[in-house]
């Protein structure tokens, strides 16, 4: 156990530094006994009307209105000294300081001093606490969430072809993910996962030539495919390639929001085709893909308010359904969601919510119900491995974290094999949710 002196802060700065887009985001140092503990905050693109606001400076002529000056000013000349003056214990405190600063703020979606610079601060004293307890970031967020039993480590679901606003090919669906279900532990999944993206690269190359194997923000490809059965049979033929046919089961991320124009469905929303779809339409669409390819997941099928056809949907749908921007990892949106019987699943996004305490707070409400709980990364992410921690931490079963490319992506798997490696080192008890868990469709 560290020194006691260890876990109060001493300091707290923050910088502008870069995302994944090249795009500006906030960096926060938490300066304990112990040492400093830095955490960066990931973006999203395609953001939900719910989502705690980022706040950005706006001023054109500054990384095109990108730079987060304000953000950065508020850690430094209100948050961190007014949480200086509170002497909180990093160790024990990480609910208290999340709820100071939310207090700190005021505002219902964090908006005075930017979800952005409380979210910060908030990662970087979690790892902060870990280190005053002398544990890794894993077990000190697993004994903040009251998670008890086996470690779960988690089927890593690669975003392998990139479409929506994520991408400038014509495809409406946003994400098609590959999940290696049939591994033997998360070290083996990466390695699938990785030998099906290189065979999906091979397949893509023959059958749309060199020009077509550009990546997306999340490292997916993006080759010029209109048709989600397009994506589908490039999946099918890369997993056969691979020879990991049985292994590998696929999850949709159409992000439906984002093509969702005056009442209706637009599938032709990125280029000048007409292909306007109702929810029934498009229902009858995802249950003819769900038949026909090994489909184990289906995130934001529909838009955030479209409550209607998320209700009907779940009614019979045999398989995980997510809801992003439905939810925004937020807990009324959580606790309606539940009253409609909206959906079966959470995607937990850290800066959807803007703390820690917030976020496992909603996957506890999540699990309370029944419900999975899926971690997601950011589609502006950086190099920060917070999440591979907090799937671990929660025993959640699966986070997604982009395709087994770019460095901000490959960062979380590798921290997750890290974690692999430290448990079977120590002898824990622990397990990987391939073999755990019910992927057919939910327990």
């Amino acid at each position: 156990m560290a020194d006691h002196r260890s876990a109060h802060i001493s300091a707290i700065t923050a910088s502008q530094r870069l995302d994944s887009r090249g795009k500006p985001t906030v960096k926060v140092s938490v300066t304990t006994g112990a040492g400093t503990f830095s955490a960066l905050v990931p973006s999203g693109a395609s953001v939900g009307d719910y989502e705690a606001h980022e706040l950005r400076d706006g001023h054109a002529d500054d990384y095109g209105g990108n730079s987060v000056h304000q953000a950065v000013t508020n850690v430094e000349n209100v948050i961190g000294p007014a949480l200086i003056k509170q002497q909180f214990d990093v160790g024990d405190d990480l609910e208290k300081i999340d709820r100071f600063m939310i207090q700190l703020d005021g505002s219902k979606n964090k908006s005075k001093l930017g979800a952005n610079a409380i979210l910060g601060v908030s990662m970087a004293c979690a790892r902060a606490g870990a280190a005053a307890k002398g544990i890794p970031l894993y077990e000190f967020l697993r004994a903040q969430a009251g998670i008890t039993g086996p470690y779960v480590l988690p089927v890593p679901f690669f975003n392998v072809l990139n479409g929506g606003k994520h991408s400038g090919n014509s495809m409406a669906f946003q994400e098609f993910m590959i999940a290696p279900v049939g591994a033997i532990s998360l070290t083996h999944a990466v390695r699938l996962g990785c030998e099906v993206y290189q065979a999906l690269k091979s397949v893509i190359t023959e059958k749309h030539g060199a020009s077509a194997i550009g990546v997306g923000d999340e490292g997916g490809f993006a080759p010029p495919i209109t048709e989600p059965t397009e994506a589908l049979d490039l999946l099918m033929a890369a997993v056969k390639r691979a020879g990991h046919e049985g292994k590998i089961k696929f999850g949709i991320d159409p992000a439906a929001s984002g093509f969702y124009i005056r009442g209706a469905y637009d599938l032709g929303f990125k280029s000048k085709k007409q292909c306007q779809m109702s929810a029934a339409n498009l229902s009858d669409l995802y249950r003819s893909l769900l038949d026909k390819y090994p489909i184990i997941l289906l995130e934001d099928p529909f838009a955030e308010d479209d409550w209607e056809a998320w209700r009907r949907f779940n009614q019979n749908c045999p398989i995980e359904l997510v809801g992003d921007d439905l939810l925004a990892t937020n807990l009324e949106r959580i606790n309606t969601a539940i009253e409609n019987s909206a959906c079966n699943s959470l995607l937990l996004k850290i800066n959807q919510i803007g703390t820690i305490t917030e976020s496992l707070e909603a996957a506890r409400t999540a699990f309370n119900y029944g419900w999975r709980v899926f971690v997601s990364h950011r589609s502006g992410e950086t190099t920060d491995d917070f999440i591979a921690d907090l799937t671990v931490a929660l025993s959640t079963g699966h986070l997604k974290a982009g395709s087994p490319c770019r460095g901000e992506r490959v960062a979380k798997y590798n921290r997750l094999m890290d974690i692999e490696d430290q448990l079977n080192a120590s002898s824990l008890s622990q397990e990987y949710a391939g073999k755990s868990m019910a992927w057919r469709g939910m327990d």
